[in-house]
């Protein structure tokens, strides 16, 4: 029973041959023509330029096929043309869906609430010294000064009333009650803005008081910041429950509640935009790698090769061979020739058949018992990464040197060098 590495290997040889016929004209084979015209096989006659080349015709030759190769993988410009023209417009084209995605907010229809103050001259008031030390004497002197100015407001004279508070807040500026009575009159006098600036004061000093807020939430219903206000109104009545501060909530629930919903409603839209621009890009990623792949692929199976040989076309075989062959020219015959004889000769064949065919002379094929019978040898022609480099040098032999490196491409090609005597070129 023969081996099936033996068997694919000659499938291999056969194969190379079928593929390039020249190669049988090889002065190398004479032994094997002889015996095939001895089986009655035809040879068919050599072309007149089958002569052996000169070296440098030779590597003329090999040069004129890399320049066809090369011609074969260039594509055509016009389709690099078009499809570089098909890519911009496919760009242009994605943009401009998410140019026409991109979302604009409508007006929130809002119920004008009156007395809504759009102009305001500020003035700024001042504020007290944060790190003054205050006495008792100094407490006293500013609670008087604040019931001045209640009574003055109280009569009307809202700008004496501001005066007089101002004075008891630079006695004792550490009072937030102080600056929210003066909040307070602000609002009374139509300075909003000022009133939220007493307020926010007030808050630093202590964020737990309910009068603060309530008098700033009354300044922003007075700007037209209705969910502000309301957002303080809430606060205050939560704080220490005041009936104006819940009448004044209630006016401005409405706009306050639509003015909610819309900004939700646009955050959820634009949450979805978000996720559905993700998924696009995703998409794009995935068609673009696809059309690499595919890309590739065809570039690929544009370099041919027989179905269940090694890649890149049997003409190439392996680099540096007998027609683009193994590596050295597979030297050294076929000296001992098939192992075992072949059970006592290829049928039909020459008589004896003890020893397979007959040994050639140096150059010829190589002792193919040896090359079957290493398994570690074996192994390695099956390896994705050995077969990738070989398709790679047989596409053009120069690639060898790209592998110089690579210590498993390397060491399979110098057992076959090994194998085959030694006649070939160096390990690159």
């Amino acid at each position: 029973m023969i081996p099936k590495a033996q068997l694919d290997l000659l499938k291999f040889f056969i194969g190379t041959i079928k593929a390039d016929p020249k190669i049988l004209h090889s002065p190398e084979l004479q032994f094997f023509r002889d015996w095939l015209v001895s089986l009655g096989a035809n040879i068919p006659t050599p072309p007149a330029s089958d002569s052996p080349p000169e070296d440098k015709s030779q590597d003329k030759s090999q040069d004129k096929v890399a320049e066809e190769d090369d011609d074969e993988e260039m594509p055509d410009l016009e389709d690099v043309t078009q499809e570089e023209a098909k890519a911009k417009t496919e760009d242009k084209s994605e943009e401009s869906e998410e140019e026409d995605d991109d979302i604009v907010e409508s007006d929130v229809d809002l119920e004008e609430l009156e007395g809504v103050i759009k102009d305001e001259n500020t003035t700024d008031l001042e504020m007290g010294d944060d790190k003054l030390e205050v006495t008792e004497a100094m407490e006293d002197e500013a609670n008087a000064k604040r019931s001045e100015a209640m009574t003055a407001m109280s009569d009307g004279r809202l700008e004496e009333a501001i005066v007089l508070l101002t004075e008891a807040i630079k006695k004792n500026p550490h009072s937030a009650n102080l600056y929210a009575k003066r909040a307070c009159i602000l609002i009374k006098s139509k300075r909003p803005l000022s009133a939220i600036k007493d307020c926010e004061k007030a808050l630093t000093i202590n964020k737990d008081s309910a009068q603060p807020y309530k008098w700033r939430g009354r300044a922003y219903r007075l700007l037209g910041k209705y969910e502000e206000a309301y957002h303080d109104f809430q606060t205050a009545c939560r704080l220490d429950f005041d009936e104006s501060a819940f009448e004044w909530q209630k006016e401005v629930e409405k706009n306050a509640k639509k003015i909610m919903e819309h900004r939700r409603k646009y955050e959820r839209l634009r949450e979805e935009q978000d996720r559905s621009r993700k998924i696009k890009e995703a998409k794009r990623r995935k068609a673009k790698a696809q059309k690499e792949y595919e890309r590739k692929k065809k570039e690929n199976e544009s370099r041919g090769g027989m179905p269940g040989g090694f890649p890149g076309g049997m003409p190439g075989g392996f680099p540096g061979g007998m027609g683009g062959g193994f590596p050295g020219g597979m030297p050294g015959g076929m000296g001992g020739g098939m192992p075992g004889g072949m059970g006592g000769g290829m049928p039909g064949g020459a008589p004896g058949g003890a020893g397979g065919m007959p040994g050639g002379g140096p150059g010829g094929m190589p002792d193919m018992s040896g090359l079957f019978s290493d398994p570690d040898l074996m192994a390695a022609l099956q390896d994705p990464e050995v077969m990738a480099a070989f398709q790679d040098v047989s596409s053009n032999p120069a690639n060898m040197s790209k592998y110089q490196d690579n210590p498993k491409v390397k060491s399979v090609i110098e057992k076959l060098q090994s194998k085959f005597g030694g006649a070939g070129g160096p390990t690159p």
